[in-house]
Parts: C-alpha cells; structure tokens; sequence
C-alpha cells in the first residue's frame, strides 16, 4: 500500500505527518465545510457514535448522520466500531487522517530534491565530496583511546565526533558501512577515500602525518600553537580545515583539530553551530581553513560559543 505524507520545513528544519490523498477535487470540497471539519476534528480526539457528536456539537443528529454520509463518500472517514442498540446498529467513527490532498501530478520528485533545495548551497559545496547525492562519501577519523604515537598519548576528544556525525546526519542517510576508524587504523598511502579527522596531531596520528601540507600548520615543538599568519596557543584554539589528500589527489580531507582537547570541541562547535561565520570565506576553492577560538559565555565551564580568529 502506497503511504502518503504531507512535509513543512520552517527555519531549515523538516517535520512531517501523514497525509491522506483524496481521489478528486470534488472530495477535498467535501471535507471543507465548517461543521464537518468540526466533526473531523472531534472525531480525532477518540472515536464516536453520531449520536455523540450530536450531542457535543448541540445539533439534530439527522443533520450529524447527513454530514458522516457525505465523509464516508469522500473516504475521510474508517469504521471503528458497530454494535446493536434496540434493534438497529450504532456504528463508531473515527478520521482516517487529519491533513487531506488532491494531487494531479503524474510525477513525483524524490523527497532529497527538496530538501538540497532547502539547503546552504555554501555548506553543500564545502561537504562535497564527503557527502555525494545523500551518501557518506567518507570516513570518520578518531584519536586512539590507548596510549599511542611518539607522545604515547590517549585521544581525549574523540567523543566530539559524535556531535559532528550528528551535523553531517543531517544531509545524508544512514551509510552501509561502519563510518567511524581510529587512527591507528588507517594507512594513508592505501586508503582510497575522503576522510575525515577529529583531533589535534598529538592524539590522531592521521592529523599528524597530514600536518606538514596544512595552510595553517601545528607546530612540532614547544610552545604548542596552530601557525599562520599569527601563532595561536590558547588550549581553546581550533582548526577547521578541508584540503586534497597529499597522498592521494583524488579524495580529500576535512578535519576539525585544537592544540588540545577543548580546541577541537571549539572547531566543532564553530562548524556545526555557527557554520555560517565559519564558512565566511569558503568560495568553493578546495584547500581551505578557518582558525576559531572557542568561549564559555553561559559561565558554566564549557564551551558555547566561538570567535572567526582567521
């Protein structure tokens, strides 16, 4: 059975409810009479005989069995329940839906037309090719919770893939494959797809390797920073960066990285909440970076908020 449903987007943000198809025009004007809306609309609330509804609306209850007829012609209306009452049978009613349509189109649109309509085509063209026609073109890459790398260090921001994974959710569907790698994991001479990475060199080796073909580099000594054209080395400092994978031209690399743990949650917090400001400079060019510094502006020890450096 082919199943109907009716989509409101407000704000860039999709709902949806089902939706009963009418079989002609002249259906749809049945259902738009004040008294029959009326008796729609008791109807959704819990099921009734006529002889309820002609008790709720004050009304003669031949005129309620007149309008249910011309609802039950329409097809708007489902037989719940019937049982026999002196001799004669009192039937329930209750709406088969609440939203009705005529359509008479003979084609129908895939649902992803809309809403890549509805969409930033900036943050479209940024997240390409990691996502392609609805698809995970990618890997996600996270830090090594294990003592790993020549710093022997544990990943302590791997989480925050979480947060991302949710952001990118919202423009693809749910991929075949298990998206999420660790570091230790991937061998970037053999890897033939577009990743992308969550977290600063020291904790995800994959950065690290990738650090020297940066725009904006980490340095590989003390004072840790992220240098460019000023050298950053507040904790809350991160990067956000998409580039062509060095060791294979094909595929790209996105990746969201601080000097230390909070500095990554400010690159994720910066490109899925505040995308706009972020992506300010982005003119489809494919290397490009944004350095944010990340703020506790609500006092509560974390990072809410975040400030464009670069």
């Amino acid at each position: 059975m082919t199943r109907h449903y009716i989509v409101r987007e407000q704000d860039n943000y999709f709902t949806y409810d089902d939706l009963l198809l009418l079989q002609s025009p002249e259906s749809l004007k049945i259902v738009s009479h004040g008294t029959r809306v009326k008796i729609l609309k008791l109807l959704a609330q819990e099921p009734m005989y006529p002889a309820q509804l002609a008790q709720k609306l004050r009304m003669h209850e031949q005129k309620v069995y007149y309008h249910i007829k011309q609802l039950l012609n329409a097809n708007v209306l489902e037989l719940k329940e019937k049982k026999a009452i002196r001799g004669t049978t009192a039937k329930k009613y209750a709406p088969r839906d609440l939203n009705f349509a005529v359509s008479l189109a003979a084609h129908w649109k895939n649902l992803s037309k809309l809403t890549y309509a509805e969409r930033d085509k900036k943050i479209d063209a940024f997240l390409k090719p990691f996502i392609d026609e609805d698809r995970l073109n990618s890997k996600i890459v996270v830090g090594s919770p294990d003592p790993h790398g020549p710093f022997k260090a544990r990943a302590r921001d791997g989480h925050y893939a979480v947060d991302l994974a949710l952001f990118l959710g919202r423009f693809c569907a749910m991929p075949k494959h298990f998206a999420v790698n660790l570091d230790v994991d991937i061998d970037l001479k053999t890897e033939k797809t577009n990743l992308v990475l969550v977290g600063g060199p020291v904790t995800n080796l994959i950065m690290a390797k990738i650090n020297d073909f940066l725009p904006a580099k980490f340095s590989d000594s003390k004072p840790w920073g992220i240098v460019s054209k000023d050298t950053y080395t507040d904790d809350s400092v991160g990067l956000i960066v998409k580039i062509p994978n060095p060791y294979d031209k094909e595929h790209s690399i996105m990746a969201f990285a601080g000097i230390r743990y909070s500095g990554t949650k400010a690159a994720v917090i910066g490109f899925t909440r505040f995308t706009q400001q972020v992506l300010h400079r982005f003119t489809e060019q494919r290397e490009f970076f944004s350095i944010v510094q990340g703020y506790d502006l609500d006092g509560d020890g974390s990072i809410d908020s975040i400030e464009v450096l670069e």
